[in-house]
């Protein structure tokens, strides 16, 4: 199964995107993962996203396309993927779409996990005091999610309109979210 996770940063996708992929059997590429492992290693990909991720801004398209194109290229994702954190620009939903069909492939599903916004604060305020995260002060939350709804809600209406959009609410335990997605998608989960 090919699946695209999407909504607001701090809604619970990396933790359900762990359990999503477990069930299905294939890799969780996190954009945002790849990101801070590049950084913590100082890598000039690394050099150049913390510049942005820093600011609550986006990598590059072409920087964080190249990157998941060669992702996507590694056998692990034959049978089948979980892309969580991409794509988020209408560019991007473009060039993952191009990048499928160069392999006569396509998308099962765009699993939206929706929340309350006060709740997705205090979840990544938390989050930043627990790990470090310099990414996570309060003001960059508040743009990311500014940028959030401004560049990446808008590409719900296109995968709806091509009736891929299944919407999950994000708010409960992991364990009530991860059921409701298992039966959304209409897979198993034990």
């Amino acid at each position: 199964m090919r699946v695209v996770l999407m909504g607001p940063p701090g809604a619970g996708k990396g933790t359900q995107a762990e359990i999503l992929a477990g069930v299905l059997g294939v890799p969780h590429i996190s954009t945002g993962d790849i990101f801070r492992l590049n950084v913590s290693k100082g890598t000039p990909l690394g050099v150049e996203a913390k510049r942005y991720m820093d600011a609550g801004e986006y990598v590059p398209d072409g920087v964080t396309n190249a990157m998941v194109r060669d992702r996507l290229s590694h056998d692990d994702c034959r049978a089948g993927f979980l892309l969580d954190g991409y794509p988020r620009t209408v560019e991007q939903v473009g060039e993952l779409a191009a990048m499928l069909r160069s392999a006569s492939l396509s998308l099962d599903a765009v699993l939206e996990l929706t929340v309350d916004i006060d709740e997705v604060v205090g979840r990544l305020v938390k989050r930043a005091a627990e790990q470090g995260r310099s990414d996570d002060t309060e003001d960059v939350i508040r743009r990311r999610l500014e940028v959030y709804f401004e560049q990446t809600a808008p590409l719900t209406s296109m995968y709806e309109k091509q009736g891929l959009l299944v919407r999950v609410d994000g708010l409960g335990s992991i364990e009530e979210v991860a059921g409701r997605i298992g039966a959304a998608l209409a897979v198993g989960a034990d």
